[in-house]
């Protein structure tokens, strides 16, 4: 589920890029519609293994929250929700009263970003955890450690160039 999430979020985000997107040939109401549509996947697929998560919990009788990868779980997936919401406003801007749809969407990207930092530490967390680390060892690990890195990177440069530099300025 996690592999769905990170895949669903990296791409979502990634629609809007001028480099690596496949959709760089689509409108812009194109890009927003496949955003939307790999976002609300990704949350689906959050919500799905976290209500495994939390069975699993109750069915061994183990207690919740313990861990420092459960607690960023629980904030991130809080996080993803209100990124949801924020961007529904954003595709119904009639919904609210807003004086700026513009400001509006630059706090959606910084925010969305923040969310996806969380569940890029959520993922390294959960890579660092003892079961993981029974289950793979050595290199490999540390192969494992980076693949959630790059993408990171790689969204905060997206961001920070369409968004962030530009806005700096206009605001």
């Amino acid at each position: 589920m996690a592999i769905a999430v990170c895949f669903c979020m990296t791409e979502a985000i990634l629609t809007f890029s001028q480099d690596s997107s496949p959709f760089f040939f689509c409108s812009i109401k194109a890009k927003v519609r496949v955003h939307w549509m790999l976002q609300v996947l990704a949350a689906i697929f959050g919500s799905i293994g976290l209500t495994f998560i939390v069975s699993s919990k109750n069915i061994s009788e183990s207690p919740h929250l313990t861990s420092w990868h459960s607690i960023l779980g629980v904030g991130t997936a809080i996080a993803v929700c209100g990124q949801l919401l924020c961007g529904l406003c954003l595709l119904f801007p009639n919904l609210i009263n807003t004086y700026s749809v513009a400001r509006l969407r630059l706090y959606h990207a910084t925010c969305g970003l923040v969310a996806y930092l969380m569940a890029t530490a959520t993922v390294v967390l959960g890579l660092c955890s003892d079961w993981f680390k029974a289950q793979v060892s050595g290199v490999l690990w540390y192969l494992y450690l980076i693949v959630p890195l790059i993408p990171a990177l790689v969204i905060m440069k997206q961001i920070n160039n369409s968004y962030l530099s530009k806005k700096k300025i206009e605001i």
